[in-house]
């Protein structure tokens, strides 16, 4: 399965490819380098299908549980002052994704959406410690009933330069349903509350949709 936003990108790939192959075997005679260049087109080609798949992923709703909202590797668990919404301290877990991993985004818990912003930015690489407040990102935060407010946030980085996010203010969010998508590499930071149990360790290796990154 595929996700939406890869739709029109995978059709004009296998048009491009169709194309491509075509091409090269009516115009390139030597046998070695048209069967090389063919496998480069065709391993370009699956590259793009992987990068927008959307496996389906079986959400266990928990309101005393926070899931990952993206598939990538832990590479930020710290106390932070978070500046745009909370203005006080909050737990900051970061996931790095690759090019390679999944890059649907997911609701990391149910609740009531009060807050959805886009900003524009710069694209420093994700891991960037100013990634978060000076990268293309969004902010959305989602009020749960037993954790209150919880915010995530897309950042793009050195090469996503498209951020997709669903969130719409005042609408309901359901917990490990598609939230959005970032194209091509970046990272998701959440801010937890304080009293928050991280079940998560750094360089961790994490599933989106499923696997528990904090409890309460």
């Amino acid at each position: 399965m595929f996700h939406k936003e890869g739709l029109k990108i995978i059709l004009t790939s296998t048009l491009l490819l169709l194309v491509a192959l075509f091409t090269i075997d009516k115009f390139i005679e030597i046998n070695w380098l048209r069967i090389s260049i063919s496998l480069l087109f065709v391993i370009f080609y699956i590259l793009i299908l992987q990068f927008f798949r959307n496996p389906k992923r079986v959400t266990v709703i928990n309101d005393h549980q926070i899931i990952s909202p993206v598939d990538g590797k832990v590479v930020v668990i710290e106390e932070v002052l978070e500046t745009e919404f909370f203005k006080d301290k909050r737990i900051q877990v970061s996931i790095f994704m690759s090019p390679l991993n999944v890059h649907v985004t997911r609701y990391p818990t149910s609740g009531n959406i009060i807050f959805s912003k886009y900003h524009p930015g710069k694209y420093l690489v994700a891991w960037h410690p100013k990634a978060s407040t000076e990268n293309e990102r969004t902010t959305v935060v989602v009020k749960n009933k037993i954790f209150g407010d919880i915010l995530y946030r897309q950042i793009a980085g050195a090469v996503a330069k498209r951020i997709v996010n669903y969130a719409k203010v005042d609408t309901n969010a359901i917990q490990g349903s598609d939230a959005g998508f970032i194209k091509f590499g970046s990272r998701v930071d959440i801010f937890l509350p304080l009293n928050a149990k991280i079940n998560v360790t750094l360089n961790e290796t994490v599933k989106g949709g499923e696997q528990i990154i904090a409890s309460i």
